[in-house]
């Protein structure tokens, strides 16, 4: 067996899901300021994670779910992961992001699993509180590692794919290593650079 992970926020989605749901609230740019410095490495992803998010408190819970199932998925995601699935792989999501729209997209894309955050409701209306998976700047080589581990599976075994400096945990671990439209921190590390927004290159390196 072998194992890809990928990222879901600008890898297998076309943008930010935290930023769409910002921008219901007027907040978008605001929101987003900080997502870039977080994908960046500029700031600590599990602080710019509780600053996003309680910027959201308030938000009724009917249009989150709204917006995560309308999300424009990234050219390729579906064709990819098919590609992969047939090669041998287990294929995962990994999300700094929610599983509101994770697990919606799972049965969409046809990935095998994700693990991500879940936004705190309360009243149908988000109360601006954060858990889950996927909180810390170590949380994806974390969860990688326990992964391989429960399936058997080597480092040299193992593919990964992301944009974001979040991503850096998980990289240390996997043999194949792709920065897709990437931050250089993320390039520097990378086996396999794809610079273009179309999954399906992937497929021309594995």
């Amino acid at each position: 067996m072998k194992l890809a992970v990928f990222d879901f926020d600008s890898t297998l989605m076309d943008g930010e899901t935290i930023d769409e749901f910002a921008k219901e609230l007027g907040l978008k740019e605001k929101v987003a300021s900080i997502t870039e410095m977080a994908m960046a490495g500029e700031l600590d992803f599990f602080e710019s994670l509780i600053m996003r998010v309680k910027l959201l408190e308030g938000l009724e819970e009917k249009k989150v779910i709204e917006i995560a199932h309308s999300l424009p998925y990234m050219k390729g995601a579906k064709e990819v992961i098919s590609e992969m699935k047939k090669m041998g792989y287990k294929v995962v999501c990994f999300s700094g992001g929610f599983r509101v729209a994770t697990s919606y997209a799972k049965d969409i894309l046809g990935f095998d699993g994700d693990f991500s955050n879940v936004l705190h409701s309360k009243d149908n209306r988000l109360t601006g509180l954060v858990g889950g998976d996927m909180m810390f700047n170590y949380s994806k080589g974390d969860m990688l590692v326990r992964l391989q581990n429960i399936l058997g599976v080597s480092q040299e075994d193992t593919f990964v794919c992301g944009d974001g400096a979040n991503d850096l945990s998980m990289f240390k671990y996997a043999s194949t290593r792709v920065a897709f439209c990437a931050k250089e921190v993320l390039q520097k590390e990378a086996t396999i650079k794809i610079n273009e927004k179309d999954l399906t290159k992937i497929l021309d390196f594995i």
